[in-house]
């Protein structure tokens, strides 16, 4: 699959949200004995092993568990909810930053497929389409004229490729899709439509970086027209940061349907998934950054809304 074909993949087959889409308040948190069981253990501190400079990253660990996947009342390729059991793991706390992904590439001299490419996907707000804008990529997320990526703000201009090389040299994985989403419902049965709660927003205080607004008349309502620096929006219950918006988020499967779906999803082994929604426009509005949203993209496409975290097993 050439990179004008994964634009092509990512413009039509999701949506705006970068060929992707796919749902704090007070509400009430209905637990199971599973979610009991399968509650966060702790949080530790990934250093340095070895001889090789490895980013400092927090990293949550859960004790693994048995939840209900997806929903039976959300978007097609969310249905049908069913039970999945995950082993012990951790994740880590924020999704990988600029300052995390420039420590690599200083490290290993990687090219990522964006400038080996010597373009990626970027959505133009004045003429209203995505492009494959000329120069862009990690460091410059809005080309060669634009500003540089800042250290806190999540990378993007990732393809799931160059997301593999990074968990590989850092001695971890990507998440499942199965882990991701257990993550984001905090390791419980709560029934709750995101990772925070059931509201978008309360009293004008907004719990992600999404989009408001149309295409035509965008507002900023949550203060953050693109990214924003990770963790900016607090923490789940379990820890977590930018389990929904900011930027979607590479996961280690390939994108298929559900056991029991009548989804038309045809399984691909080089179009894998994508969680968490983003900062951008989605056609599918506050599904798309639900736990249970998903989406799908290219292995080797990068788009200016899309980054990714690591994870490793558990003991």
């Amino acid at each position: 699959m050439n990179k004008v074909y994964s634009l092509f993949v990512f413009l039509v087959l999701v949506s705006c949200a970068g060929n992707q889409s796919e749902k704090k308040s007070e509400a009430t948190k209905a637990k199971s004995p599973a979610s009991e069981k399968s509650a966060v253990t702790k949080s530790e501190s990934e250093k340095s092993s070895s001889n090789k400079i490895v980013p400092e990253s927090e990293m949550i660990a859960f004790e693994g568990g048995t939840f209900m996947m997806g929903s039976d009342t959300g978007l097609p390729q969310e249905t049908p909810a069913h039970k999945v059991t995950v082993k012990p793991f951790s994740i880590d706390k924020s999704p990988v930053t600029v300052a995390q992904f420039k420590i690599f590439i200083e490290t290993t001299g990687h090219k990522t497929e964006a400038e080996r490419f010597g373009d990626s996907g970027v959505f133009n707000l004045e003429i209203k389409n995505w492009e494959l804008m000329k120069g862009a990529f990690w460091r410059k997320p809005f080309g060669p004229n634009g500003p540089e990526a800042i250290d806190t703000h999540p990378v993007v201009h990732v393809s799931w490729n160059d997301a593999l090389a990074y968990v590989k040299w850092a001695g971890k994985r990507l998440p499942t899709e199965a882990e991701w989403e257990f993550a984001a419902r905090s390791g419980k049965n709560s029934g709750e439509k995101f990772s925070w709660g059931n509201e978008i927003s309360v009293d004008g205080k907004y719990f992600a970086n999404t989009w408001q607004g149309t295409l035509e008349s965008p507002e900023i309502l949550d203060g953050h027209p693109y990214t924003c620096p990770v963790g900016t929006f607090g923490e789940n219950a379990a820890g977590l940061t930018d389990m929904g918006g900011n930027v979607w988020q590479w996961c280690s499967d390939n994108y298929k349907a559900y056991p029991g779906s009548t989804a038309p999803i045809r399984e691909d082994a080089s179009v894998k998934t994508i969680r968490s929604g983003s900062f951008f426009f989605d056609q599918y509005g506050e599904d798309s950054f639900s736990v249970s949203g998903r989406s799908m993209n290219s292995h080797e496409t990068s788009l200016f809304n899309t980054g990714f975290r690591c994870a490793k097993d558990g003991k």
